[in-house]
């Protein structure tokens, strides 16, 4: 049975990209399910005392006939250097619940802290965000990312992202990546693009 996953940020007890969160959870109902009765998430969140202050990971799991809700506290990862994997066989443009695919992708990091997926020749994302990059004026994300994200649409939508297509030969014109999601907004984690960056760069892949 398919599950599929939101990751929602609350900060202070509020969820401030949940508009986004709503259409994209509506839209995989329907692809999957078809017409199910409409859920609102603002009715079915519902914050426990203890999690009501600073910036809170909620995490929905759900089908079409449940849904799971877990909440923690919510520590950012350290990420320094990405390993460009290859993503062709990969399929993720719902947020599924089995992360498996993914993980087994992730273990090609070697001594890299996260991946740098490409997909038919094309950056898309890491193993758990979508990436903006910096080339010292303004930020561009990849147009056809694995997993169109809720920060990544917010972002696009006040106009401070541009779409682009983005090879791995680009990335020396970039200063930085900035690693988003709906837990990550825009500069709150950045890795450099200088010496140790990527490790086994191939600008071939």
């Amino acid at each position: 049975m398919c599950r599929l996953l939101e990751t929602i940020c609350f900060i202070d007890g509020a969820p401030p990209l949940l508009p986004y969160h709503q259409a994209r959870f509506d839209a995989a109902r329907r692809h999957f399910w078809g017409a199910l009765p409409p859920l609102l998430l603002k009715e079915v969140l519902v914050v426990p005392p203890d999690f009501r202050q600073s910036k809170v990971k909620c995490r929905l799991t759900y089908s079409a006939a449940d849904f799971v809700v877990e909440w923690e506290h919510y520590t950012p990862r350290r990420i320094g250097s990405l390993q460009i994997v290859s993503g062709d066989h990969l399929d993720y443009a719902f947020k599924y619940a089995d992360r498996s695919a993914l993980h087994e992708l992730w273990l090609q990091r070697g001594a890299a802290d996260d991946i740098l997926m490409v997909k038919n020749g094309l950056i898309t994302d890491t193993s758990y965000s979508n990436v903006a990059l910096f080339d010292g004026t303004r930020y561009f994300t990849p147009a056809q990312p694995l997993l169109a994200g809720v920060r990544r649409a917010a972002l696009l939508d006040a106009g401070l992202l541009a779409p682009a297509d983005i090879r791995p030969a680009d990335l020396p014109d970039f200063q930085h990546i900035a690693l988003i999601n709906g837990m990550l907004d825009l500069g709150e984690c950045m890795v450099g693009l200088g010496d140790g960056f990527l490790h086994d760069y191939s600008p071939n892949i």
